[in-house]
């Protein structure tokens, strides 16, 4: 099998020709060839202008049809694509242009309102992406082109644009395809050069594993600037002929359910958060009440209770999925054991960036509770400990899905890589005999108590995460000490007619509770309430470099 991502879109447009393909949510849809025609337009346009292949052009925005359009485009030319994700700041957002060399930036209207072009001095033009209007041109030969588009393109193809005129670059395995910016929850951004190679695979592998079909319907609202949005909620479903639903605007849980009830879709893909926010607002209090926790124990009437609480949840996304793919982030394990218990169809992945993203995955099925699956087709992984089983060490992999390394950094790529050309992922887990990967937490937030033992805040957090009228959490270390930062659920305390002094009573309660069930040497000595959410990346990991020197 030749490896070609391209032909993979090639293939899939001229097979689904008259099958609906992007929907905009509430907005317009575009079949299979009218996205092959607005590829071709692009097409003409980046001749016409003298792009080369290997140049690069940057997209920035919510995801749209047209976001989608720009990145297909891009890569069926031969150019690099550079998505950004549209929370960046207007900084952000002009450095990586600057760093990453981009010829074209293709924009959001909200992302357009916060930059400026005389702080982008490589770019030769600006693009809305809501109809590909020109917004800004240093560049005479780009003006015209995109003023006589559409009559250069009825020069091309007088008697109409059809399956037979579809024919894209002709890329090669180690070709750079995609500089993808992290967004760090470690300080700055870098970035990751994935091949072609890496797209591929990844999109061979989701497309056999997710049992994905033609006419699917599925919804996309993680960002596509992301590897784990733009892989298996955009790239994977194109190249099957699915049918894609953009959110376009922010993912809250109303406007989710909404479209998952309208749309009903064959799969579903999200970020712990989404889950974890339905059950322990929706679902578990109503569980947790004497009468239930009394029913609960008699066995037939416990069935009766979990199969209707399976059914409630799968109602919530629509009914009509074959599982949902949890991924991007840490997932908590009482949610866990909750849904295993209810028999949901759920299943962890495990990625990063500088995989494109995938690293291990299983299907739900044959999926082991507590573990983000094995290690994906074409990948190996290992742990670099003296016994992978019982002492932890760190996650390191290899294979086709690896990025080339990052852009201009070779500092950073060889910190990454090892002599044997391992890649040191700087998560650290355990596996089990049958290659099942348990993550325990990031090295970087590994802590070490005064007397040296290895303590994972990750694991202290999530058991402080399940007590009454936390909302999220962060545990530092202060003079050797740990300290819990919440960020409380005001609303439901308010609820609940309790003031801000009772949440303080009721947090040192917890701290109290909580330092039970944790060895000496990893309990919390305080807890700190913090009045706002914690600053997040796009994937929802909390920035914990901005908190680590938080006051209390």
């Amino acid at each position: 099998m030749k490896q070609s991502f391209n032909k993979f879109i090639e293939d899939s447009v001229i097979s689904h020709w008259d099958l609906d393909a992007l929907t905009d949510y509430k907005g317009a849809t575009l079949q299979y060839k009218d996205v092959a025609r607005k590829i071709e337009k692009l097409h003409i346009f980046f001749e016409e202008v003298g792009l080369k292949e290997g140049e690069k052009i940057a997209v920035c925005g919510r995801n749209s049809s047209h976001w989608a359009i720009t990145f297909l485009a891009t890569l069926t030319y031969g150019a690099v694509i550079v998505p950004i994700l549209h929370e960046f700041k207007a900084d952000n957002v002009h450095n990586i242009v600057n760093h990453s060399d981009a010829k074209l930036l293709f924009v959001g209207d909200q992302v357009w309102e916060n930059l400026n072009e005389n702080a982008m001095p490589l770019l030769d033009g600006v693009f809305l992406m809501n109809d590909f209007c020109l917004l800004f041109s240093r560049d005479k030969k780009l003006t015209y082109a995109r003023e006589h588009l559409n009559e250069l393109f009825g020069k091309k193809y007088p008697k109409n644009f059809r399956k037979l005129h579809v024919n894209y670059h002709k890329d090669s395995p180690e070709e750079l395809a995609v500089i993808n910016y992290t967004s760090g929850t470690t300080s700055y951004s870098k970035g990751v050069m994935l091949p072609y190679r890496s797209l591929w695979s990844n999109i061979e592998y989701g497309t056999s594993g997710l049992h994905l079909k033609a006419g699917d319907k599925f919804v996309s609202m993680l960002p596509m600037a992301h590897m784990y949005g733009l892989a298996y909620e955009f790239l994977c479903e194109f190249t099957v002929g699915c049918h894609i639903y953009f959110l376009t605007r922010m993912p809250s849980p109303k406007i989710i359910f909404q479209a998952f009830s309208e749309i009903k879709p064959n799969l579903v893909i999200a970020v712990p958060l989404i889950i974890e926010k339905i059950i322990k607002k929706n679902i578990l209090p109503k569980l947790q009440t004497p009468t239930m926790k009394f029913l609960l124990k008699l066995p037939i009437i416990n069935d009766k209770i979990k199969a209707s609480v399976r059914e409630k949840m799968m109602n919530a996304f629509g009914g009509n999925f074959d599982q949902v793919l949890i991924g991007g982030a840490s997932f908590n394990h009482e949610v866990e054991k909750f849904l295993k218990s209810i028999n949901f169809p759920y299943a962890i992945g495990y990625g990063m960036t500088e995989c494109g993203p995938i690293i291990c995955y299983e299907y739900w099925s044959d999926f082991k509770m507590g573990s983000c699956g094995k290690a994906a087709r074409r990948m190996e992984v290992k742990i670099e400990s003296p016994d992978p089983e019982k002492v932890v060490g760190e996650i390191l992999c290899k294979g086709a899905n690896v990025m080339l390394g990052y852009y201009k950094n070779e500092e950073a790529t060889n910190e990454v890589f090892d002599k044997e050309g391992w890649l040191h992922t700087g998560d650290l887990g355990l596996m089990d005999k049958e290659g099942n990967v348990f993550i325990k937490g990031r090295s970087k937030n590994l802590l070490l108590s005064s007397a040296g033992q290895n303590i994972y805040p990750e694991e202290v957090e999530e058991k402080l995460n399940n007590m009454p009228y936390v909302s999220e959490s962060i545990v530092v270390q202060q003079n050797e000490r740990l300290v819990g930062l919440v960020y409380p659920d005001s609303d439901d305390a308010f609820a609940h007619g309790l003031n801000n002094r009772d949440v303080e009573t009721i947090m040192e309660e917890n701290r109290v509770l909580l330092n039970q069930e944790l060895p000496a040497y990893s309990k919390v000595s305080k807890i700190k309430i913090y009045p706002e959410e914690f600053e997040k990346t796009p994937k929802k990991s909390i920035k914990r470099y901005l908190y680590m020197e938080a006051k209390g």
